[in-house]
């Protein structure tokens, strides 16, 4: 992957932009970024920018009602194009493509991450359910673990062992953001919860009613969330500490909004299950002044 040939006052305005998407759209992420040097927070906004652009195009109010899937999925391949040009060394005059190819290029961000990410965007336009977990993994090995591996080159590991606990975290917010986001999903078609789990708990999202059964599905599914949380949480020490605090932050954060499901009785279909900005703020102060997580045998 090669730089991108773009002016300095481009990549000033790119990287801004970037700044106000993920400030914008994902605030647990903004907050955790705030621990990190900003030389290497506005490559999580890169990262951020280039899903986020990406997951609208597919998540549309119009992208797939009707006859409408052709023309989101040639948006999508459009998007996909211009970034794979740019990430090829390629000019650009948008702002927020250059800082992406600036960040995927100083980052060493592998390419394949990028193809395998706007596979799983394009699968969104045409699968709208899954029928096992393993079917469910197998999707968001595209869109969920391979943001965790985009990351990790910003973050800097310092162990090849924290490979698989970034996945898992990649994993972890994924599967929160399916269970909080369960009444805007159908909006869209859609339902990310396997379907033999909702056989198993007699659950129907469609009928957008909290059932016992509906209850016993989302403490299932909750706590296997949390045992995703408790795979990732071993490779936090792995980090620097800048690089930890900042996942620590975003890890308690995301985290968090199972405890808000849990409050609202898993009522996940009239409200979205919310925390607050004054707890994330107060949350990333905390982290800060305890310090970042120690690696057992360490002092």
């Amino acid at each position: 992957m090669t730089t991108t040939v773009a002016g300095p006052d481009l990549l000033a305005e790119g990287y801004r932009r970037a700044a106000r998407i993920t400030r914008d759209n994902g605030t647990t992420y903004y907050w955790g970024t705030m621990l990190l040097p900003p030389e290497r927070r506005r490559h999580v906004y890169a990262v951020y920018a280039l899903c986020r652009l990406a997951d609208d195009i597919v998540d549309a109010p119009w992208a797939t009602q009707g006859d409408n899937v052709p023309q989101t999925t040639g948006s999508l391949t459009a998007f996909r194009d211009e970034v794979g040009a740019v990430l090829d060394g390629g000019p650009t005059d948008d702002p927020v493509l250059a800082a992406i190819g600036d960040s995927f290029a100083r980052c060493a961000i592998p390419r394949e991450n990028v193809d395998r990410f706007f596979r799983a965007m394009a699968q969104d336009l045409t699968t709208t359910t899954y029928e096992t977990w393993d079917d469910l993994v197998s999707y968001m090995e595209g869109s969920a673990a391979v943001i965790g591996e985009m990351m990790l080159p910003v973050l800097r590991p310092r162990s090849p062992e924290a490979f698989e606990p970034a996945r898992a975290l990649g994993f972890a917010f994924q599967l929160t953001n399916f269970l909080r986001d369960v009444g805007e999903d159908l909006d869209r078609g859609r339902v990310y919860v396997p379907q033999e789990d909702l056989r198993r708990f007699g659950a129907d999202p469609w009928s957008r009613e909290v059932t016992p059964g509906w209850r016993e599905l989302m403490r299932f599914e909750i706590a296997r969330n949390r045992g995703l949380y408790a795979q990732a949480d071993t490779g936090i020490p792995m980090l620097p500490p800048s690089s930890a605090r900042c996942v620590a932050t975003a890890r308690d954060l995301y985290a968090r909004i199972l405890e808000k499901i849990e409050a609202r009785d898993y009522d996940v279909f009239t409200g979205r299950a919310r925390v607050a900005s004054w707890s994330k703020a107060t949350t990333s102060v905390r982290i800060l002044a305890a310090g970042p997580p120690r690696r057992k045998g360490t002092s």
